[in-house]
C-alpha cells in the first residue's frame, strides 16, 4: 500500500519506520521534505498515488491560532487529497479532546476532526491519551529549581511507540469512519506521575499538588483517561522509565 504520513516528530519518523518495515511504499512529508500544509506547496506531489494519508502534524502554538492553523492545513490536504484519488484519511488527536472547551488548543483539535468528518474522503480518527515522552516537558512549564508544580488531573498516558502501532494498523485498514482510542493501561493523578518520574530520574525535589498549575489545570474530572472501548497498549509507565534512564 502507498501510505503518506504528513508530520516526521516524535510520532511521524516512528510510523514511517513501522510502516516501511511492514513493506509499504512510504512518504514522509513535512517542511524539510518541501510540504506546508499551510501554503499547499508541495502536497499534491506528495499525495501522488497514495491510497492513505495519516495526518501526525502539530501546531507550532497552543494558543488561539491553533484554530486557524488546523483550519487551514486540513482543507488543503484534504483538497490535495481529493485531487490525488486518496482513499483514507487517518488523524492522530487526543482522548477526551472534545471535554476540555477550556483549552484553545483541545478546541482546534476538535474543529480538526469535525472537517475531517465533514469531508469527502473515508476517514479514521485515532485520539491518544498523553505520552509518557511529554512528561518532563509537562512538569517544567510549572517547576523551578526548589519544587514541581502539578494538578492532581487523572491520566493515562501511553507510550509513543504503542500509539505508532495503533496508527499502523488503522493506515493500513479499512477506514473506521468514527474514532478509536488509545491509551496506556495505568490511571495515574498528575502529580503522582511527577513524583514516579523525578525519583526515577534521582530528582530530590519536591512535587506540590496544585489544582491551579500548567495546562492540565484547566481539566474537569477524568475526562482524559479512556473509556470502555479504548485499546489498551502494553507498555507501563514504570517499565518504560526503567529502559529510558
Amino acid at each position: 500500500m502507498k501510505i503518506t504520513v504528513i508530520g516526521t516528530g516524535l510520532i511521524g519518523s516512528q510510523l514511517a519506520a513501522r510502516l516501511e518495515g511492514q513493506g509499504h511504499d512510504v512518504t514522509a512529508a513535512s517542511l524539510s521534505s518541501g510540504v506546508d500544509l499551510l501554503t499547499g506547496a508541495g502536497l499534491d506531489g506528495a499525495l501522488a498515488g497514495a491510497h492513505t494519508v495519516v495526518n501526525v502534524t502539530n501546531s507550532p502554538t497552543f494558543d488561539e491560532q491553533s484554530l486557524a492553523f488546523f483550519r487551514t492545513t486540513v482543507g488543503n490536504l484534504l483538497d490535495a487529497g481529493e485531487r490525488a484519488g486518496v482513499r483514507h484519511q487517518v488523524v492522530l488527536s487526543i482522548v477526551g479532546v472534545d471535554q476540555v472547551p477550556e483549552l484553545d488548543y483541545y478546541r482546534a483539535k476538535v474543529l480538526q476532526e469535525d472537517l475531517l468528518r465533514g469531508g469527502p474522503t473515508p476517514y479514521s480518527i485515532v485520539r491518544a491519551t498523553q505520552f509518557f515522552e511529554f512528561m518532563e516537558p509537562t512538569m517544567s512549564w510549572t517547576s523551578d529549581d526548589s519544587a514541581v508544580r502539578l494538578p492532581a488531573t487523572p491520566v493515562q498516558p501511553v507510550a509513543s511507540a504503542d500509539v505508532v502501532a495503533a496508527l499502523a494498523d488503522v493506515a493500513t485498514g479499512s477506514p473506521l469512519g468514527g474514532v478509536l482510542d488509545v491509551a496506556g493501561p495505568d490511571r495515574f493523578t498528575l502529580d503522582e506521575l511527577g513524583r514516579l518520574t523525578l525519583a526515577a530520574r534521582g530528582d530530590g525535589r519536591p512535587v506540590v499538588t496544585d489544582d491551579r498549575a500548567g495546562l492540565f489545570a484547566a481539566v474537569r474530572g477524568d475526562v482524559l483517561t479512556a473509556g470502555p472501548d479504548a485499546r489498551l497498549a502494553p507498555t507501563h509507565y514504570r517499565d518504560w522509565l526503567n529502559t529510558t534512564g
